[in-house]
Parts: C-alpha cells; structure tokens; sequence
C-alpha cells in the first residue's frame, strides 16, 4: 500500500459561478471558501492549491440576518497614532459590495501564501454581468448554488 501525494499535474481547476442574490453573507461566504480551497475534491491537501475558480454575481443583493447592517463594524488601522477608522457593513454595501464577500471569504482561507494564492481565485461582481464567459462556457462549467 503506498500514500497518495497530489500533485500540481494531478490538479484539474474549474470555474463555479455563484448568484449571491437573497443568499445570508457566511453561508454564502463557507461556500466560497470550500470551493477556493478544493475541500470538496478527493484529492484535497491542506498543503497545496488544489481549489477551482470562483464568480460571485449580485454580491450588491447579498443578504443579513439581525441587525448587522447597523451594528457590524469593519476596522482598519493606518499605523499611524489615532489612525483607526470604520466602517458599518451598510456604508460598505452602498460605495463597494464586492469587498464585504471577500473579506468573510478571506477570514475563512489560511492567513499565509498560500491563502492570497486561494483569494486570487476569487472574481465578484455587484450586478449580474461578468467578463469571463469565455472560460465558464462548455464542459469546464459548475454550477452551485
């Protein structure tokens, strides 16, 4: 009996597009992350690269429970004394809602190389058009939804 290894010929990628539209934000967002790290592949290893490409549409018609719209707050810090801004997930929707996807989808991706290598996979979109019909045409097409 010998141990399987995956290699980076063995890595077969495809292209999934997801409509976010009425979807909740982290169910959405485990989803996502599951297809960018190929935990849904047999041949999945936590040290390699082995996920598929991923269009999120409609991430502007995203959806969330409670309050969070109100009450969840983004923070970034300019390193700078008394540098510390916020945002309010309400705000981020309006001026950019392709980033509020992707920061729950890289939260959830390893915080290394090899997760900036996973989230470089990942292509959202606010409204319903994309340009990457080319490569989800044909055989190589996913669909989960």
């Amino acid at each position: 009996m010998r141990t399987y290894s995956t290699k980076e010929s063995d890595i077969e990628r495809k292209w999934w597009v997801i409509d976010a539209s009425g979807r909740t934000l982290g169910r959405l967002a485990t989803e996502i992350a599951i297809l960018l790290r190929g935990k849904h592949k047999p041949i999945y290893s936590p040290h390699l690269d082995v996920g598929d490409y991923v269009i999120v549409i409609n991430a502007a018609k995203i959806s969330v429970t409670g309050n969070k719209l109100t009450n969840k707050t983004y923070y970034r810090h300019s390193q700078y004394p008394g540098g510390l801004k916020s945002i309010t997930l309400e705000r981020i929707l309006e001026k950019h809602p392709a980033r509020v996807i992707e920061y729950a989808v890289k939260g959830m991706l390893p915080h290394n190389r090899l997760g900036a290598a996973m989230l470089k996979k990942l292509k959202v979109y606010p409204g319903a058009e994309h340009p990457h019909q080319a490569q989800v045409k044909g055989d190589r097409e996913g669909g989960a939804d």
